[in-house]
């Protein structure tokens, strides 16, 4: 899975986010591109995404798509035979149990991550049959986690020793070198990519993502039920209050007004790593010089401890 990785980097699935120019620049960087099968309206258009997807990154690194396996989920058939027929290599499932992936992916040769906040949750997915799990973490962009990423890993290794992603927060070379030192595999990194040049962001999002840093990020359930974490000045223009407070119920209209999911913007504490919108092989690029010289510090930590 990560044998042809430039660098042990996924470019998280995001809603409304991540789409094909995003996953193929960043498998062509060679990091992981992915992107949540909820982002196509329908089969047909999925279908051309994955149809793009498979033939410009032939030669690159992997891509993955992000499953929705919980029963409200009205396409997940339809989704899973388009799996089926383009074969991602990775699939990562979320907001339910990997099962209902896991004979479809397996009968190609893929492999399952399921998406877990917790360790009770991790339990279950490999239970399920998962082959690794995507550790959601506190700092993590949109629906976050509440674990430490490091004790999240350290936990989970104590569980198997199979393939871990862990994301919440990181978003430079030295966070990757700290994760994969913890004992994580692949970093998963959302919010960073967010301002990429090719992805599908409100060049207005993109630009308030510059401007912000970590005090600016508010973790509230108001905007879908589930914590997650926002951009404090995104919540404020559709009414919300600084700490996330659900503002009156008839704020916004359906033909004017603000849509919770169109402009209510969802970013980590990562967000400090970002001064401007960048090309992905740029962002990589940074990434992999950071984590280079993170890497070769440890390096010389270890050999000082040891000699």
């Amino acid at each position: 899975m990560i044998a042809n990785l430039r660098l042990p980097v996924v470019a998280a699935p995001m809603f409304l986010v991540s789409g094909p120019e995003l996953v193929v620049a960043a498998c062509r960087a060679g990091i992981v591109g992915a992107f949540p099968t909820t982002n196509c309206r329908t089969a047909p258009e999925l279908d051309a995404w994955m149809t793009r997807i498979v033939a410009e990154t032939q030669g690159h690194a992997p891509w993955a798509a992000n499953l929705i396996t919980h029963s409200t989920n009205g396409r997940l058939a339809d989704d899973l035979a388009l799996i089926a027929k383009h074969r991602p290599p990775i699939v990562i499932t979320a907001l339910g149990s990997p099962a209902p992936a896991i004979a479809t992916v397996h009968g190609y040769g893929g492999i399952v991550l399921a998406d877990v906040i917790d360790t009770r949750l991790a339990r279950k997915a490999l239970a399920a049959g998962a082959d690794g799990l995507a550790c959601v973490s506190a700092g993590a962009g949109g629906h976050t986690g509440w674990l430490s990423p490091l004790a999240f890993v350290a936990a989970v290794r104590g569980l198997f020793d199979g393939p871990i992603a862990v994301g919440g927060g990181i978003a430079d070379g030295a966070g990757v070198a700290a994760a994969i030192a913890a004992g994580a595999d692949l970093v998963y990194m959302g919010t960073r990519f967010v301002a990429a040049r090719e992805s599908m962001a409100a060049p207005a999002y993109k630009a308030m993502l510059a401007e912000a840093t970590i005090e600016d990020i508010v973790v509230s359930a108001a905007v879908t039920g589930t914590p997650a974490s926002w951009l404090r000045a995104s919540l404020i223009a559709a009414g919300y209050g600084t700490d996330g407070a659900a503002p009156p119920r008839d704020y916004g209209d359906a033909e004017g007004g603000h849509s919770r999911w169109r402009d209510i913007w969802g970013a980590g504490q990562g967000v400090h790593a970002i001064a401007s919108e960048q090309p992905v092989a740029e962002i990589v690029a940074e990434l992999r010089r950071d984590f280079v010289a993170a890497s070769g510090r440890l390096g010389a930590r270890a050999a000082a401890a040891t000699g």
